[in-house]
């Protein structure tokens, strides 16, 4: 599922893109989920920082595993208040986030948009016209950085959210690059450029 802020972003051409998570990546992970949006809470620096790449010229889509959804927990209307109140914090700071894609099914569905499956990666990439090749895909748990990897884009680590556990936990691909939080690896992709 899909969610865009600006319905022009399917024409456009060909655009520089980043992939973001955004439990744990955007905004404060919780092991109960985010379930209303007064749970939902920026990372310090997070909002900024894609500003920062929006400014720059980045395009920017968020694929995110929702499964709180398949579980009951909360429903559609309230995952769209949730991106509402990201999407007016963002403003706030001069920042957007082009799309959403979502996956809303549980482990159990065995559906095909659920990371570390790549339908959701995929679709950003057509919607946006990119070759997914080396598109930095940024997340904070082991099946954010696979899906980048199965897909062709550079997975990239932070340390927030889950980050630290899948650090530990090591065994991710091998040409992932870490960075303590989003503000670090906006600033990397930026000094890139």
């Amino acid at each position: 599922m899909v969610q865009f802020a600006n319905e022009t972003v399917a024409q456009t051409r060909a655009a520089r893109l980043v992939i973001l998570d955004r439990d744990g990546v955007i905004n404060a992970d919780s092991d109960q989920f985010i379930k209303s949006p007064d749970e939902w809470r920026a990372i310090p620096g997070s909002l900024e920082a894609i500003a920062r790449l929006n400014h720059a010229g980045y395009r920017i889509a968020v694929c995110t595993n929702q499964s709180g959804i398949g579980r009951g927990l909360f429903d559609m209307a309230t995952l769209n208040a949730i991106h509402d109140k990201m999407h007016r914090q963002l403003a706030q700071v001069g920042g957007r986030i082009d799309a959403i894609f979502f996956c809303p099914h549980t482990g159990d569905a065995q559906c095909e948009c659920r990371k570390p499956k790549t339908s959701m990666l995929s679709e950003a990439g057509r919607r946006f016209g990119a070759d997914l090749t080396q598109v930095p895909c940024i997340g904070d748990s082991l099946r954010d950085l696979e899906a980048a990897q199965s897909v062709g884009a550079q997975p990239m680590l932070v340390l927030t959210g889950k980050g630290e556990k899948t650090l530990r936990i090591g065994n991710f691909p091998a040409h992932t690059v870490i960075f303590p939080d989003l503000a670090f690896a906006a600033s990397a992709l930026l000094a890139r450029d």
